[in-house]
């Protein structure tokens, strides 16, 4: 834990430094306050995305490739999670900010039911931020808290991009980078079974 906190914290503070400068980016160049919060809600979805993504499959990619590479992105994996809380949780900010400026339009890109699954999202990673660390651990509320959540905020990321894929194609690319996620964290679990019952 020690050895990781020096780039982990540089790592975390890089983030906060990207979501505050494109922030400020987006204020000063959208026409509008209400448009530079949808372009604020966009690119934090997006950089959220890769920041799980890299914690996603930091554990996968070393079990199938072990290198000094892959080593050292598991060595990040939890500032990995820890830098997509910040990022998710300024996204949430402001989603507040935008139903707060203009509720009609906010009610019109959701609807109650997304608003339920997305607190129990962020519900999730509260608590796996919470306990992401090992004096922390104790507190966690099941020992299988970041496994269920890691696979509850997947789920949500493949129905959040994949509904948007009929109206913007593009969306696609975020549904392919988690469906190759999701083969690279069964081709691990399916070697380290192999490897539990091999005949010795």
């Amino acid at each position: 834990m020690e050895s990781e906190m020096p780039n982990g914290l540089l790592l975390l503070m890089l983030t906060g430094l990207g979501l505050a400068g494109g922030s400020l980016l987006a204020f000063a160049g959208a026409p509008t306050e209400t448009e530079a919060l949808r372009l604020i809600i966009r690119g934090t979805a997006r950089s959220s995305l890769i920041l799980f993504l890299l914690a996603f499959v930091a554990g996968p990619l070393h079990s199938l490739w072990p290198s000094a590479a892959s080593a050292a992105l598991l060595k990040l994996r939890r500032w990995f999670g820890l830098s997509f809380a910040l990022s998710h949780l300024t996204h949430a900010v402001v989603l507040v900010a935008l139903a707060t400026r203009d509720p009609a339009l906010f009610w019109s890109l959701t609807n109650p039911a997304n608003v339920v699954t997305g607190g129990i999202a962020y519900g999730f990673i509260l608590l796996m931020a919470a306990t992401s660390f090992d004096a922390a651990r104790r507190w966690a509320i099941w020992p299988g808290l970041h496994r269920i959540g890691l696979w509850y905020l997947w789920i949500s990321f493949v129905v959040a991009f994949g509904k948007r894929v009929p109206a913007n194609p593009p969306y696609s690319i975020a549904l392919v980078l988690l469906l190759v996620a999701l083969g690279l964290r069964m081709a691990a679990y399916r070697r380290k079974r192999a490897a539990v019952f091999a005949p010795r």
